[in-house]
């Protein structure tokens, strides 16, 4: 396949005859079931990949599937993290990640591609496929990069040959030289836990004696346990599909899929070609050619190409989804299949948080609220869990969480240089009402002092969500005035399942919410709270604490409150998110510690900058606030007003209540 615009599959012994293997012929099969690749409340009964195929052939609904390089460096692996984030936004039933065997694809570093694969399955999401060539390894090798595989929740494999080091394929001792031969030892070890592709060549492999060969070992790959193809890339949607024929005519039935190619750039089109030894049709030569040195004009005749090209083979009716080689860009495959209407940015979300895609945790549906745009640290502090919450919260028995001591595992770390955060947070702090600033920068979109936007906060990586903005005003009131917000929920009293704000969950269905906020505040202002907070109980619940585990909320039996739930037609009512007493002082170590991993640390050790952040740290207490009374208009806004006048009250209103 497209490695890395390196490396195409030599492994052209052949695969098996069915694709389903399925057991389970429930009769939701349309794009609300299996349209992306995250478990949820949609019905995908079943969580493999051949089966959510399946199901969308059933249904007559065309899928896409995107494929990407391992990077070289850190920075671009966390680059290519926000780049699955965006991309899997459109819908993708799955990525794949090509296996390099140069860049140590097998190990823990950020760049390999096992890193990459599993970081697409847990911490994002996606149905990934991990490629794997028998290029350079042992048996036990690749027993053991398997092994390692299923740990890590991964549950689909590229079996390929792959390409030789050198100028000719040398046999590796106790190795295999065929993807026949890696596809037989996947059934073997593992029986039927991996669902693997194996490589399709549409006009024969270069190393085949005849395409008519070719196609018998293909044959063989997928009755030797291969479920689905794709195929290398191809120039004309006619070649695409004489060869789903010519593979029908000699018993291949499972999924046939074409590797679409979007011509982005004259050099790494040469570089394709020249490496998967394909021939350019000069039909298209005749036009690349005069404006090879217009990246724009080459960009945009690729993307009209492949529109033109990808269209022929859906309207043939023979080609259920279309499989994309990005080169690890977005503008031109996203680009095709907006033209191509196959990029659905659907709002309605599985469950009002990121779900993974680990096949140990399809279960969960219950989390506390704290870490909602945190959610990668979340499932990075739950990973050595063994059961998962489904149904409700438990309180103090729930499992621990784990530490978080790196705070810059490469997908968890910002997407921001430190050059582009220090022009957002500020090159020099003056006083802490800088820092109320960077929030309500944040808050309103507004640029800062220096002319820059604020895109992030250490506690939220991404814009404000939609669902935010249903606050701005009120936000940017308290934001000014020292109170620091770092997660907030409106109250929500049964719109549709369908809001493209507020939304989740199968259609057809309300969601109800809690009013909610969260926020890092003063020591002066939260004596002024505390008195505040009196006249509102039990309505409003509240939970704050400081760094040194001064601990005050009036949360009963600290017991978990859920503050946003759904109904569906046949099904129990489902809390997704709940503020828990217990959890809450795990995530409390965690907000605290970014003021001075994500932040402090810009700065030069006793800087003024430095030293102001630190006294916001072990000075300021984090709040939450939760207004049990969801039917009616928010109190909490309410709370922080009388709070802001008693502050502004004369010194005496405050009477004689210590602080906390």
């Amino acid at each position: 396949m497209v490695n890395q615009v390196q490396s195409v599959d030599s492994g052209w012994q052949s695969s098996k005859t069915d694709s389903s293997g399925a057991s389970n012929s429930s009769g939701e099969s349309s794009k609300e079931s299996s349209r992306c690749s995250t478990p949820g409340l949609d019905g995908d009964h079943s969580n493999r990949l051949r089966d959510k195929m399946r199901r969308r052939i059933e249904s007559g609904d065309c899928w896409f599937s995107l494929e990407f390089f391992p990077p070289r460096t850190a920075s671009g692996a966390v680059n290519l993290i926000s780049r699955f984030d965006r991309m899997g936004a459109g819908g993708p039933l799955f990525i794949d990640v090509t296996w390099h065997p140069a860049g140590d694809p097998g190990s823990d570093k950020e760049t390999s591609s096992m890193m990459i694969a599993s970081t697409a399955v847990n911490y994002c999401g996606l149905e990934s496929i991990l490629h794997l060539t028998c290029c350079n390894q042992t048996k036990d090798k690749i027993t053991g990069y398997l092994g390692k595989a299923k740990r890590l929740g991964l549950k689909n494999i590229m079996a390929l040959r792959g390409d030789p080091v050198g100028a000719d394929w040398e046999e590796e001792e106790d190795g295999f030289n065929y993807a026949i031969d890696l596809v037989k030892h996947i059934r073997s070890e593992f029986d039927d836990y991996f669902d693997i592709c194996v490589a399709g060549y549409p006009t024969g492999h270069p190393e085949a004696e005849s395409y008519e060969q070719d196609l018998r070992h293909l044959k063989e790959k997928v009755d030797a346990g291969a479920d689905f193809v794709i195929t290398q890339l191809f120039f004309r949607a006619e070649t695409f599909l004489k060869f789903l024929e010519d593979c029908r005519r000699v018993g291949i039935t499972c999924p046939v899929l074409p590797g679409i190619f979007p011509i982005q750039g004259y050099q790494s089109l040469r570089q394709l070609v020249k490496l998967s030894k394909l021939e350019l049709p000069e039909e298209i030569t005749s036009i690349i050619e005069p404006i090879k040195d217009n990246d724009a004009a080459i960009r945009n005749y690729g993307i009209q190409l492949a529109v033109q090209m990808c269209r022929v083979l859906l309207d043939s009716g023979k080609v259920p989804g279309l499989h994309f080689y990005t080169l690890n860009r977005e503008v031109a495959t996203m680009e095709v299949l907006r033209q191509l209407g196959l990029w659905i940015e659907d709002p309605r979300r599985p469950l009002p948080w990121a779900v993974s895609a680990h096949p140990k945790r399809k279960v969960e549906d219950v989390r506390p609220i704290f870490w909602s745009s945190r959610p990668k640290s979340y499932i990075y502090r739950t990973q050595d869990w063994d059961d998962f919450p489904n149904g409700r919260w438990g309180n103090s028995s729930s499992p621990a969480f784990g530490e978080l001591n790196d705070y810059y595992l490469f997908y968890l770390k910002s997407k921001s240089s430190k050059e582009a955060l220090l022009q957002m947070w500020g090159e020099e702090l003056l006083s802490e009402e800088s820092v109320f600033e960077v929030f309500t920068c944040y808050i309103t979109a507004q640029t800062n002092r220096s002319g820059q936007k604020v895109l992030c906060l250490p506690w939220n990586d991404e814009p404000l969500a939609p669902e935010t903005n249903l606050l701005k005003d009120e936000l940017e009131k308290v934001n000014r005035r020292g109170v620091l917000t770092i997660n907030s929920q409106p109250n929500i009293n049964g719109k549709p399942s369908t809001d493209p704000i507020v939304g989740w969950g199968p259609a057809g269905g309300y969601v109800y919410q809690k009013a909610y906020l969260e926020f890092f505040t003063s020591s002066e202002n939260v004596t002024a709270l505390l008195k505040v907070l009196k006249k509102y109980e039990p309505r409003v619940n509240y939970h704050i604490v400081n760094v040194h585990g001064r601990n005050l909320t009036n949360a009963p039996d600290m017991q978990p409150n859920a503050v946003t739930w759904g109904i569906f037609a046949g099904r129990e009512i489902v809390q997704p998110t709940v503020v828990d007493p217990v959890s809450f002082m795990s995530w409390k170590d965690e907000a605290f510690a970014l003021w001075i991993e994500q932040w402090a640390k810009l700065y030069e050790d006793e800087s003024p900058s430095r030293m102001i952040i630190q006294y916001i740290h072990d000075n300021y207490f984090l709040v939450n606030l939760v207004d049990n009374d969801f039917p009616l208009d928010s109190c909490l806004w309410q709370v922080l007003d009388d709070m802001l006048a008693l502050l502004d009250a004369p010194a005496e209103a405050l009477g004689q209540e210590a602080a906390p």
